[in-house]
């Protein structure tokens, strides 16, 4: 018998609530006539006789839309990067299409998130011009119990944090194998954009700062085999951690301190949900 489980919004007054405090999920089964769609970051669950055959796409499409009802019109939206947040951009403009948003900006992350956007009739804008956005939504490459995230592995890091920094709410789509105990734990690549000047030079200091956690630091390169390039003309070394990074918030400073570094991809203490879509259903995490 599958479950699948879906996010019933906060209101706009329930959304300033969610900053500091302590991450928490509930579960909320329907088995009562009515249901209070207002309440904050509940969740209900609907179970079906049969067992639907779900791909990883339809979970994290299932989970976008559930993110894109956070989102009313007249708001100024960030826009993130990747495959999950492309399943965002599609819902705003499929509701824009049809009426049911109205009045939406949206402030893209990436180029090729823009592109996506204009073809499907959003609004844009930049920063320069909307400097205070309502509600930002993308993805992640890892999430930790706190909700403190590793993203950048899609080459938009430094336009993703500015972005979402300058967001009075920052959900976040993400599939269950991006839980992790401690950030850089998937021992996949956290990364860091740094200037392509001596990008030999940073990715050797980058190495030995972290050479406790047995760190592996590379020089991400494209299929063509050159050094890749993002939309700010910047490298990425990709680190690869043997062992969970200790503490994050030390990380980060030790990493901005390194001069030709331009950001790294920790973004802590900066998302106030997490969607998370699994097997067995969606659930949202929340501060």
């Amino acid at each position: 018998m599958a479950s699948l489980s879906f996010l019933s919004p906060p209101s706009s007054s329930s959304l300033s609530s969610l900053h500091n405090t302590t991450p928490s999920s509930s579960r909320i089964f329907l088995r009562t006539p009515s249901l209070n769609l207002r309440a904050p970051t509940k969740i209900f669950s609907l179970k079906a006789q049969s067992t639907p055959v779900l791909t990883q796409d339809d979970l994290k499409k299932i989970a976008a839309d559930k993110a894109v009802e956070y989102v009313k019109s007249g708001m100024v939206l960030g826009l993130g990067t990747g495959s999950t947040a492309a399943f965002v951009v599609a819902k705003l403009g499929e509701l824009l299409k049809t009426g049911e948003l109205t009045n939406i900006i949206g402030v893209p992350t990436s180029k090729r998130t823009e592109e996506q956007a204009r073809s499907l009739n959003i609004p844009l804008s930049i920063l320069d011009d909307h400097p205070h956005i309502d509600l930002a939504i993308d993805g992640a490459d890892e999430v930790d119990p706190l909700l403190n995230l590793v993203k950048g592995r899609g080459g938009a890091l430094l336009r993703e944090k500015m972005v979402e920094a300058a967001s009075d709410e920052f959900v976040v789509v993400a599939d269950e194998t991006k839980l992790v105990d401690g950030l850089g734990g998937s021992k996949l690549a956290m990364p860091v954009e740094v200037v392509q000047f001596c990008w030999k030079f940073n990715l050797v200091r980058l190495q030995e700062l972290f050479k406790d956690e047995g760190v592996e630091a590379k020089l991400r390169v494209g299929e063509d085999g050159k050094p890749y390039v993002t939309d700010n003309f910047n490298y990425i070394v990709d680190l690869y951690f043997e062992n969970p990074i200790k503490d994050g918030y030390a990380a980060g400073k030790e990493i901005s301190g390194l001069e030709g570094v331009v950001e790294h991809g920790l973004f802590l203490d900066m998302a106030t949900a997490v969607i998370i879509a699994g097997k067995t259903g969606v659930e949202v995490k929340s501060k």
